[in-house]
């Protein structure tokens, strides 16, 4: 941990990202679940065994991880100097750190917006493009939950309004980290349905089983970060009732993380200069994953079955 200090003492306060410090947290955790599913998995057959592994499949999650820590470092750094300037300039007050109440502002704020960011990525193509790499796993696991975006600037934007209500910047980014480092435990088969009052107020394991499946009873459901209860609130929510299917209706069968990453923005630039129209080629670009001209609901080919 020390060396991770090291590391960190060289960038400005608001950029030394804890999540870099639950790296070894991860690694364990990960490091114990894929020695279960060794334990309990017979063959790697055509069905996915329950909370399985495969080598080549969690070696592609780990390195698009490992790039994304690097993508998200810069994208943070160009949000730091603009959330900087709304906080200083435009910010009608400046709520105190020292405040408990800042806190749950913040974190309660970054968990909506993540909702909302969440949901929006799930129907707009273009914004699809840059999520659906989470989604490419055949695989639910710990490793899955590293296979990260590299193309922040979504959330980026969605942020905005936290430090315009006068959310420090820092803490705005230290939110997103809680949020982020939660989020990294839901991604595994080897946990159980909870209590009924976990289940029902926080995103479980269960409730993200259903997010990643591709069956069609799953289908744009539980986008819920932390907190399960907008997806409740604004009527996303699923309870799980049998064990997904994962990964993409129009699966990608490499384990290439430029492709697994780009691959979507190469079809949308191809369906758009196929079309003839300029209402098709905006349906192709903003409309939902699977958007075809004349076709009232999309086949969601490019989408998983189940987000």
């Amino acid at each position: 941990m020390e060396a991770f200090a090291g590391v960190l003492s060289v960038l400005p306060g608001p950029m030394r990202d804890p999540v870099i410090f639950a790296v070894p947290f991860f690694l364990l955790l990960l490091t114990l679940e894929w020695l279960a599913a060794r334990k309990l998995e017979q063959s790697e057959a055509e069905v996915v065994p329950v909370g399985g592994y495969r080598t080549q499949d969690a070696w592609a999650s780990i390195s698009m991880g490992l790039v994304s820590m690097a993508t998200t470092a810069g994208w943070k750094f160009v949000a730091l100097l603009g959330y900087a300037a709304i906080y200083t300039y435009v910010a009608p007050w400046h709520l105190s750190p020292q405040r408990w109440y800042t806190w749950v502002i913040a974190l309660v704020g970054v968990d909506l917006l993540y909702y909302t960011y969440h949901r929006i990525a799930h129907r707009i193509r273009l914004i699809w493009a840059t999520h659906q790499a989470h989604h490419s796993s055949r695989y639910f696991n710990f490793a899955t939950a590293l296979r990260q975006k590299w193309n922040n600037s979504g959330e980026i934007l969605m942020w905005i309004p936290l430090p315009l209500l006068g959310i420090p910047p820092w803490m705005v980014f230290a939110s997103f980290t809680v949020s982020l480092v939660y989020q990294f435990w839901v991604h595994t088969e080897r946990i159980d349905k909870l209590p009924r009052a976990v289940e029902f107020i926080f995103n479980t394991p269960s409730h993200h089983r259903v997010h990643h499946g591709m069956d069609p009873e799953y289908l744009d459901r539980n986008y819920g970060g932390i907190l399960i209860i907008w997806d409740r609130i604004f009527g996303s929510f699923t309870p799980e009732r049998f064990r997904p299917h994962y990964g993409l209706t129009k699966p990608v069968d490499t384990y290439n993380i430029i492709t697994l990453q780009f691959h979507e923005y190469a079809s949308i630039i191809a369906d758009v200069r196929s079309a003839t129209r300029w209402r098709d080629r905006l349906g192709y670009i903003f409309g939902p994953p699977g958007w075809q001209p004349g076709v009232r609901e999309p086949a969601r080919a490019g989408a998983p079955k189940s987000p």
